[in-house]
């Protein structure tokens, strides 16, 4: 299919589209669909579909459906790559550098990575390795509670955004403040414009019915295990990686390794892995809800198609 023409557009065409939602709502399907029908590019904006190491558990597109259309910035990222969203504002800038003209369709469910297209992120400073390594080594022996406490008495402002349970962001706190002698929160007002700031963009959030989600997900979680995503969580155990790293805490990983370890049987780790996923289906609702802006529009996954044609093409074609 040739690129669609400003003409054709009836103005001139998006900046970009962006395609979020929870988990198992469709949102790829969609962006393929639209990328064929504008010869548009599709961009992960999925924080675990850029690692290698989970194709099957992560959802990441088959090879045959991203035959259908350029897809990029998808399994990019080595497993051992603790990749932020810093990282990924950079590499959409550079993506977004080299489509000569093509409109990106950035689609996934990270919300973080949705705010830094636009809105940007706090540039935090680098934590030195062997900072990182010793504070690792202190909190070894400590219970996230407890290092959530030990952050409030440095940084109450940067604990109390945090969850007392999100043990890798108050590590992150931690190393910061080691590092710097300066509390998170004091990078926080130090943001730099995302690569889509002021730029003209379609935003679309699928919604579909709750009950139906929860559904989709068990079934696509056990189908990711037949297809298997036991195997990819076998050979990432063998790397014996940080278990702080972003991969490690993929949704049914750490269950998946307790089944490997012959602590849990296999049953229950799909269980776990289930409900796993759908409690973070449930946060990402609530964090668009909360975070981002009224000119996201909502839609139930059923009606986007035709919905994205329309604000494409709002003279027809």
């Amino acid at each position: 299919m040739p690129p669609v023409t400003d003409g054709t557009y009836g103005q001139a065409p998006p900046a970009a589209i962006l395609i979020a939602g929870p988990t198992a709502s469709g949102k790829s399907g969609l962006a393929t669909a639209l990328a064929r029908l504008i010869d548009g590019v599709v961009v992960n904006t999925d924080s675990m579909q850029v690692y290698a190491d989970l194709r099957r558990l992560s959802a990441r597109p088959s090879l045959a459906e991203e035959a259908l259309a350029p897809h990029r910035l998808y399994g990019h990222v080595d497993g051992a790559v603790n990749y932020s969203a810093g990282h990924f504002a950079r590499d959409a800038a550079t993506l977004l550098a080299d489509l000569h003209g093509r409109v990106p369709i950035f689609v996934g469910g990270t919300g973080l990575y949705f705010r830094a297209l636009e809105e940007g992120l706090s540039e935090l400073p680098p934590v030195p390795d062997e900072i990182r390594a010793a504070s690792r080594a202190r909190a070894e022996q400590r219970t996230t509670d407890l290092l959530h406490a030990d952050l409030a008495e440095i940084d109450p402002a940067g604990a109390a955004m945090l969850r007392p349970t999100d043990r890798a962001r108050i590590m992150r706190a931690l190393e910061v403040f080691s590092a710097t002698g300066r509390p998170i929160s004091a990078f926080h007002g130090e943001r730099i414009a995302g690569p889509l700031a002021g730029k003209r963009l379609i935003k679309l959030f699928l919604a579909p019915e709750r009950e139906s989600l929860r559904a989709r997900i068990d079934r696509r979680f056990t189908a990711m295990i037949e297809e298997g995503a036991l195997d990819e969580v076998a050979a990432l155990r063998e790397r014996r990686l940080d278990p702080l790293l972003p991969i490690m805490r993929a949704h049914g990983v750490p269950a998946l390794i307790a089944h490997l370890d012959g602590t849990i049987p296999l049953a229950e780790a799909i269980q776990r892995g289930q409900g796993d996923t759908r409690r973070y289906a449930k946060r990402q609702f609530t964090w668009f809800r909360h975070q981002m802006g009224e000119d996201w529009v909502w839609t139930d996954p059923d009606a986007a198609f035709a919905l994205a044609t329309r604000l494409i093409f709002p003279d027809g074609r």
